[in-house]
């Protein structure tokens, strides 16, 4: 776990823990003993601590944090860090690739640092409901002041130590491991040590500043709690003597290490690393990709490969269509880069990989095209003829469908094993959530070759099987029938909203429906009213839609919306025809509790989710639990559908799904409990493992 080997008067300690040098009990052992070597060897002068493979270190593993191991002596936070704060010889950290979370504690504690060429550090503990536990509060703001602390911090994200120039002590080409040892040579006489943990923390009117960085973390929707708690850490680096405040931050991580919100941020970590554990063999070349459709979709899509580098040819039959397209993407760069996101360099670069087109032609000889037309399987099967015709052997052709019948779609094609549903999120381009369709005839490396391009894209890919809406849609099918319910019983659009807003969802489904429009849910209720008659709607949104109330794009839906404004209002016209619906249905409205109404509507979303998993459509709970956060706005907090019904007890569950359905015929049959709902509540098994069901 740990080598330790000698370079004339130099003692070189190589963190050897693979792929990314996790510091776990085993390895802190090691390093305690290397440490202990260095310092009793009269011949060694000074020390180089590096990582072996790719990175320094990104710190502990995940799951010790919840199986004590960090608490295992030697621990880092006190006697690796310790033992390094008395060390009699200079300790310099020798960074590459990436140093995070206890890695970069273990560099801070070093005397000095030195790194390659960007390299990125970071304490990301934040996006696992965590604070840093080994000094990173206390040491980080001394390094580069408490502005720029609080932000990596808060934030969690990871900068190129070229940004933070006071974390490095110089950034050296070339071989690191010789310029480490020479840099370890020069500074070997130098005394005092220097050490951060000597350093002050100077800031004008801390106090104000902290305050107000209170109140922000506090607002965040995600990980509040450890926001503040970051925040607190911080100041006590402002007022407390070092030990005292380094002590205080390591009890604040284990309290969050404790807490729901942490675990589930937790399970969240492990589910998203889950999803590309998929049977795969071989991958194909994407090096370019066309899109076909220049709507708002195809856009954003465009966007996206564009953005991770890769030439695209954008189709468009409409000149006036294709035309407002490329202003769109040429304002959506300028924007960036105006707002310092990206360079104005690379804002041109990118705008210049998107190549507007008129005909199919220029697809010949790409490698993967994605279709973004109207969600319309006559529309889409014709789009995938043409493509057929067009494209060469071995390339991809994707579906942007949304519901409709993939394996449908790939019949209309003569090689149905190239097809694959890549189902983008609107704004494609900002959505992570990526939903992979396998086919019936999708070939294996064409599912694998999705997958790696969909991590190219920066997106979280979840595979589903073909059924209507897939994961997410069919799912939120539930959620929106059991909302429409509501209103029909007594509950009114903005009750619905505000109690799932404060149950944590990112929208309500009233507010979603009118940012999606109320025309696009209309017409897939219109083909179920044939296809599936037994499924009974409450007819109340398609009143709604029979106004030509669809939402933003029309100024009004559930919701009233001023000219230029997208904050909605309630509309008391749409209070009357509720309660006009209602009485038409004989109906007398009641008082509904928040309560209810989150039990009904994430009820809805366990049920189906336990459905999806019992037909294999989802290999596991947590596919549903990722795509449900990344898609569909669910609280990450709460870690998706799946494990938020374990985390209340699937017996709870069910107890209150029987409830639901006493009340009436209608909701007996909606309310009827999946067979792996009931098994695994039964079996007291988890519905969010991110191991397959069939494990």
């Amino acid at each position: 776990m740990v080598a330790y080997e000698t370079v004339g008067e130099v003692g070189v300690i190589t963190l050897d823990n693979p792929p990314v040098n996790t510091l776990g009990a085993t390895s802190r052992r090691d390093l305690l003993v290397a440490l202990d070597r260095a310092a009793a060897d009269s011949q060694i002068r000074s020390v180089v601590l590096i990582g072996r493979g790719r990175v320094f270190s990104a710190g502990a593993d995940i799951d010790a944090i919840e199986d004590s191991d960090i608490s295992i002596e030697p621990t880092l936070n006190g006697t690796i860090l310790a033992r390094l704060d008395d060390f009699p010889k200079p300790v310099v950290a020798a960074l590459h690739g990436a140093a995070l979370g206890g890695g970069l504690e273990l560099a801070l504690g070093s005397h000095y640092r030195i790194a390659s060429p960007n390299t990125r550090v970071g304490l990301p503990e934040i996006t696992l409901g965590l604070i840093p536990g080994a000094g990173g509060t206390q040491r980080l703001p001394r390094a580069i002041g408490l502005e720029k602390a609080l932000n990596l911090i808060i934030t969690g994200r990871s900068a190129k130590v070229e940004e933070l120039p006071g974390v490095i002590d110089a950034i050296l080409e070339g071989e690191l491991l010789v310029k480490a040892v020479n840099y370890a040579r020069q500074i070997a006489e130098v005394r005092p040590l220097p050490r951060l943990r000597d350093r002050s923390v100077g800031f004008p009117n801390a106090q104000g500043f902290l305050a107000i960085a209170r109140m922000a973390a506090r607002s965040r929707r995600q990980a509040s709690a450890a926001a503040v708690a970051c925040v607190d850490a911080l100041e006590r680096a402002v007022t407390h003597p070092f030990d005292e405040a380094a002590r205080c931050e390591f009890k604040s991580f284990q309290t969050r290490a404790l807490d729901g919100d942490g675990k589930a941020l937790r399970h969240l970590f492990r589910a998203e690393r889950a999803t590309t554990k998929v049977a795969m063999t071989g991958l194909r070349i994407v090096r370019s990709a066309g899109v076909i459709g220049a709507g708002a979709m195809g856009r954003g899509i465009a966007i996206s490969f564009a953005d991770a580098g890769i030439p695209v040819v954008l189709v468009e039959t409409k000149p006036d269509v294709l035309e407002a397209a490329m202003a769109s993407i040429r304002a959506t760069y300028a924007g960036a880069a105006t707002r310092g996101r990206i360079t104005q360099g690379d804002a041109n670069a990118r705008l210049a990989l998107v190549r507007p087109e008129l005909s199919y032609g220029p697809l010949s000889e790409i490698d993967l095209a994605i279709e973004a037309v109207f969600e319309d399987m006559a529309v889409k099967r014709s789009v995938f003829e043409k493509l057929d015709g067009v494209m060469k052997p071995g390339a991809i052709l994707a579906s942007n469908t949304s519901s409709l019948n993939l394996n449908l779609i790939a019949r209309s094609t003569r090689r149905p094993a190239d097809v694959v549903g890549l189902h983008f999120f609107n704004p494609a381009n900002i959505m992570r959530l990526l939903e992979i369709v396998r086919g019936e005839a999708t070939a294996p490396d064409v599912l694998a070759t999705a997958l790696k391009l969909a991590i190219r894209l920066g997106k979280v890919p979840v595979v589903s099987g073909v059924c209507d809406g897939f994961i997410g849609n069919r799912m939120m099918e539930q959620y929106t029938r059991q909302a429409f319910a509501l209103l029909d019983e007594g509950a009114l659009p903005w009750q619905v909203d505000r109690a799932l807003e404060a149950f944590g969802m990112a929208m309500g489904p009233f507010r979603v429906l009118d940012v999606v429009g109320g025309d696009i849910p209309w017409a897939v209720r219109k083909r179920r009213y044939v296809e599936r008659p037994e499924i009974i709607y409450s007819r109340i949104a398609d009143k709604v839609c029979e106004r030509g109330w669809f939402g933003q794009k029309t100024g009004r839906g559930w919701y009233r919306y001023e000219p230029g404004r997208r904050d909605p209002v309630p509309d008391q016209d749409v209070r009357a025809l509720i309660e006009e619906h209602s009485f038409e249905l004989d109906i007398v409205r009641r008082n509904i509790h928040d309560r209810e109404i989150v039990e009904r509507c994430v009820f809805a979303l366990v049920n189906e989710g336990a459905a999806i998993l019992d037909e294999g459509i989802a290999a596991r709970g947590s596919d549903i639990d990722v795509a449900y956060v990344h898609g569909y706005g669910f609280p990450a907090a709460r870690g998706g559908p799946m494990f938020y019904a374990d985390t209340i007890g699937l017996p709870m569950v069910l107890r209150a799904m029987r409830t639901f359905a006493a009340r009436s015929d209608q909701e007996r049959a909606f309310w009827n409990p999946s067979a792996l709902l009931d098994r695994f509540a039964e079996a007291g098994r988890r519905l969010s493992s991110p191991s397959p069901v069939s494990a």
